[in-house]
């Protein structure tokens, strides 16, 4: 199971500030059994995002949707009645799997309600591909909802290296290079300038490195 906790407020706040309607997308796998971004959580944040925008005098309309699972494909489908030409962002409240998986499928920002955090399970049966490296700090609002920490073979975080060529990665002729693919992304959603931002050094003591985690969320906590 993938866990993830919410970012604060504050931050997915000023990360929807320019937008006028916004479609809240839960996930009713892993993040509603954490407790994180199941259809209770979405219903929540979307009305937390209404007040704080009203006390401002910038009133937000919000649509709120609850997959089953973000993180497979077959489920997409249910969004699409709700992408209407009105909807200036999608607020994804799932794992960065599902933020990545929507982003891909259509064509609007997504961006990361949750800070993707462990995962565990399935020891064997079937077969998944790595997109989320759960770092514990969800950069995809800056790069187009593909992970240049996974994505990318080098994990680099500021543009592609000097072995890409051909929009592949020098490590192999099969894999894509990453920041290929996330300019790309970023120029068909006109986003481009937001690529001119110098993304500091990562502090990795929020991802594995730091030791086995664990989220705590003492006000559900049973005595």
């Amino acid at each position: 199971m993938i866990v993830a906790e919410s970012k604060p407020i504050a931050e997915i706040a000023k990360l929807i500030e320019g937008a006028n309607k916004i479609l809240v997308v839960g996930c009713g796998g892993c993040v509603t059994v954490c407790l994180a971004g199941g259809e209770k959580e979405v219903g929540i944040l979307a009305s937390a995002l209404r007040m704080l925008r009203k006390k401002e005098q910038k009133p937000l309309e919000t649509v709120e949707v609850t997959l089953p699972r973000q993180c497979d494909p077959e489920y997409m489908d249910m969004l699409e009645k709700h992408i209407t030409d009105d909807i200036d962002l999608i607020l994804s409240m799932a794992c960065g799997v599902g933020v990545q998986f929507i982003a891909e499928r259509f064509p609007k920002w997504v961006v990361p309600a949750l800070n993707t955090k462990f995962a565990g399970g399935a020891i064997e049966h079937g077969v998944w591909e790595e997109r989320c490296g759960l770092c514990g700090e969800c950069i995809l609002y800056k790069t187009g909802g593909i992970c240049p920490i996974i994505r990318c073979s080098k994990s680099i975080l500021n543009g592609p290296c000097g072995g890409s060529q051909n929009g592949k990665c020098e490590v192999g002729k099969d894999i894509d290079c990453a920041w290929q693919l996330i300019y790309d992304r970023m120029k068909s959603l006109g986003k481009l300038d937001v690529l001119l931002e110098i993304e500091p050094v990562k502090d990795w003591s929020k991802s594995r490195d730091g030791g086995p985690r664990k989220v705590v969320r003492e006000d559900v906590m049973i005595s």
